[in-house]
């Protein structure tokens, strides 16, 4: 959990006890984003407030039962909060039992510092980005790749990003995880299958998902952009794509543009049949990671 510095200095989301380290009865003071904001009435008749609070290393339902207009008019969701109070075990989890909360002033705190990060490493992630690269030996193909993922305006954003906002790999690094997960399965099927074109698949396969380079916006929470509204990743990453690869020919353009709109299936791009092999090959590693991940983190619905 954050603690709370002096006056005049930046709020840090990185000290402190987390909220995954909290016990029941512990006694806290921390700094959060209030993540969820809900004015409720008790069987008693009374208000209260029903939060939810985030920092870095995960959320904690919580409550608020005193003073709830004087205090719950002072901050709203999404801003960063000074919390006060004492956790306790309510239905069978853990619950904070807010005394006190003020909104922190913006001109204080980073908010994206209290944005969930991915669990792996990240200098071990992009050594297995870089080695997955180097699978990739048509030298065209691994030209894009290197463009966008290693050279490009949207390589930076590429490892910052996450896949969603609330499903999988919803956290800050986690387009980067992801990708290599789906990258690292391309490379088991192939062995198993030798007569897909194991460059094309290892190109799309690292570069399905890179219009999410532009679909988030940044701060106390995760938000899409007006082109991620409107047009959606594989829009935006067809328009990356066709841009880097302008060196190719007409056909291996295709061919990579085809796999990675069809990463999602065809029904959205109304088509009868997966242009190739490797397009239906992406689409089913795609899932495989994304709804494994889900059902782990989430649970089975």
């Amino acid at each position: 959990m954050c603690s709370v510095e002096s006056a005049g200095s930046k709020q840090s989301a990185g000290t402190g006890t987390t909220v995954t380290e909290l016990t029941p009865g512990q006694a806290f003071a921390g700094t959060y984003v209030c993540a969820r904001k809900d004015r409720l009435t008790a069987r008693n008749g009374s208000a209260y407030l029903s939060l939810e609070l985030r920092d870095r290393s995960g959320t904690i339902p919580a409550r608020l039962f005193r003073e709830v207009d004087r205090i719950g008019l002072g901050f709203e969701r999404g801003d960063v909060i000074s919390v006060r109070g004492r956790v306790e075990r309510f239905r069978g989890q853990l619950s904070a039992e807010v005394e006190s909360a003020v909104k922190v002033d913006p001109k204080e705190v980073d908010p994206t510092e209290f944005l969930p990060v991915a669990y792996r490493n990240r200098d071990e992630l992009e050594g297995f980005l870089e080695h997955l690269g180097r699978e990739i030996h048509n030298q065209g193909l691994r030209n894009v790749v290197e463009t966008l993922l290693f050279a490009g305006p949207a390589a930076a954003e590429f490892r910052r990003a996450p896949c969603t906002r609330a499903g999988h790999h919803s956290y800050v690094g986690g387009l980067i995880e992801h990708t290599v997960a789906v990258g690292t399965l391309v490379t088991e099927t192939c062995t198993l299958h030798p007569r897909l074109n194991s460059d094309l698949l290892m190109a799309a396969a690292l570069i399905h998902d890179i219009g999410k380079t532009g679909e988030f916006t940044y701060g106390a929470e995760i938000g899409l952009t007006e082109r991620g509204r409107t047009l959606g990743h594989l829009q935006i990453g067809a328009e990356l794509i066709t841009e880097a690869s302008a060196g190719l020919e007409r056909g291996e353009r295709d061919a990579l543009l085809s796999c990675v709109m069809c990463h999602h299936g065809t029904d959205a791009l109304r088509l009868r049949h997966f242009p190739s092999p490797e397009a239906i090959a992406l689409y089913r590693l795609n899932a495989v990671d994304a709804q494994v991940k889900t059902a782990l983190e989430r649970g089975i619905h």
